[in-house]
């Protein structure tokens, strides 16, 4: 202050002291958990906004299955979260990042005792639990370690699994009589449970034929509220699509079945329990998920008639078999279900036999896809023909993506989406290929500029 001025008086608030709390919180809302605990020390509204049931209920809780300094205190701040704001906690995701020996699994397992048993006493609002890929029949897995682990597990869905909506324990991998211990544990001492949305893919361990245990149907039949179940295909039974339908078929909209080629998938499924289900759950929606179980032969025995197919993936995980063809598949069994199909995702070698013409005519002939993904040998000139029958109506694809081994062409169909054309070759020139896709953009500019953001790469692959 100089002689000549007026002494000025400092401001009682800022306008950060008069900002609404619903401002306040949503600025928290973005803030981590460090920059959120120093906030809360500004002043006393701010602490109190830190205590905001909003700001905590969606937690992802990541554990790192490799030893480091950096990831030393995760456990510990795990801990300290739930014991602080826990009772906010209304959806919950914990991931556990391919241990790496034995120590970092007792101390993980540790870590969720004390988790799950603080949540337990806290917490009476908590809807959806996600715990993924935890793969407990690795060797990282003491039995001791697993046990202690599953029996926390179980007590903690005895005492939540009456709030519970959604529980996903995919890739658990689990003995037929671990898994069904924890799914009764949603039912314990009541007949029932409320659980809507059930994730047990992988669940199960590999090679386990679940679809012929009693005990996995009694334990399925305690489930009366599922609207969406994603499960493996040797889970699939008579009995529990019998289940299904007595108990859910009010409900049911989306099943997602994935058949892996180290699953026991031999089972005989009649068409009439399809057909019941089907017929009682009348808004179902089938998903199906094959890994490198591709011959026709062992396809036809699981996609029969009857199933309301929704989306077929198809992958082989580009393993080459001289005596397997793909075109079966597409010119007999697909199109079975032309008056349900939506999607399609194919995945396959097929350097000895030429699909072209299979795979356009299958577009064709299911009037209801919109979508459609293949990484195969294909020729470019494939992307022109389905070009041509979209302009003429003929196809109501909003999606598709070709990908090749050496020819790769990726087109999205669709108003919102970016559609890209990408061509890989084992040529170290790829003039051919892009004067090619030139020509096809050309004589399709105004379907491409009208429906499609376009944009196309070459890419040598020497």
């Amino acid at each position: 202050m100089d002689e000549d001025s007026e002494v000025t008086q400092p401001q009682d608030q800022s306008c950060w002291a008069t900002l609404p709390d619903v401002c306040l919180r949503r600025v928290f809302w973005w803030l981590g958990d460090r920059d959120r605990s120093r906030a809360a020390l500004v002043c006393r509204k701010w602490n109190q906004i830190m205590y905001s049931a909003d700001l905590w209920r969606y937690r992802t809780i990541t554990f790192s299955g490799r030893p480091s300094r950096v990831h030393a205190s995760e456990f510990e701040s795990a801990l300290w979260y739930v014991k602080k704001f826990g009772r906010y906690l209304e959806h919950l995701e914990i991931k556990f990042l391919n241990p790496y020996n034995a120590v970092l699994t007792k101390k993980f397992q540790v870590t969720m005792r004390g988790l799950l048993s603080c949540l337990g006493k806290s917490n009476n609002r908590l809807r959806s639990l996600s715990i993924q890929h935890l793969e407990l029949d690795r060797l990282v897995w003491r039995n001791s370690i697993r046990g202690s682990l599953i029996k926390s597990l179980s007590f903690f869905l005895k005492k939540m699994g009456k709030h519970l909506d959604h529980l996903s324990l995919k890739g658990a991998r689990l003995t037929v009589e671990q898994g069904c211990h924890i799914l009764n544990s949603l039912s314990y001492m009541r007949n029932e449970n409320v659980a809507s949305e059930l994730n047990i893919e992988d669940f199960f361990s590999h090679h386990l034929a679940v679809y012929g245990s009693s005990q996995f149907n009694k334990a399925m039949a305690t489930f009366h509220n599922l609207t969406f179940l994603t499960l493996n295909y040797n889970c699939i039974s008579d009995e529990l699509l019998e289940t299904l339908s007595e108990n859910n078929a009010g409900t049911l909209r989306t099943m997602n079945i994935k058949c892996h080629v180290h699953d026991p998938h031999g089972q005989v499924v009649w068409g009439m329990s399809w057909a019941k289900l089907a017929r009682q759950a009348s808004n179902l929606k089938v998903n199906f998920f094959f890994e490198r179980v591709m011959k026709y032969e062992r396809l036809a025995r699981i996609l029969l008639q009857e199933i309301p197919v929704r989306s077929i993936s198809l992958r082989s995980c580009y393993f080459s078999d001289p005596d397997w063809s793909m075109r079966p598949t597409l010119t007999d069994l697909l199109p079975t279900f032309r008056n349900t199909l939506q999607k399609l995702t194919f995945e396959f070698n097929n350097n000895h036999e030429s699909l072209d013409e299979q795979l356009h005519l299958l577009i064709l002939a299911c009037r209801k896809l919109f979508y459609f993904k293949i990484w195969a040998f294909l020729d470019v000139k494939f992307v022109e023909r389905i070009l041509k029958s979209q302009e003429e109506g003929q196809c109501s694809l909003r999606t598709l993506k070709c990908v090749c081994v050496c020819v790769c062409v990726c087109v999205c169909v669709c108003v919102s989406l970016l559609s890209q054309v990408r061509i890989y070759t084992n040529r170290y020139e790829t003039n051919e290929e892009d004067r090619t896709l030139r020509e096809i953009y050309r004589k399709y500019r105004k379907l491409i500029d009208s429906e499609l953001n376009y944009f196309v790469i070459a890419y040598p692959m020497m």
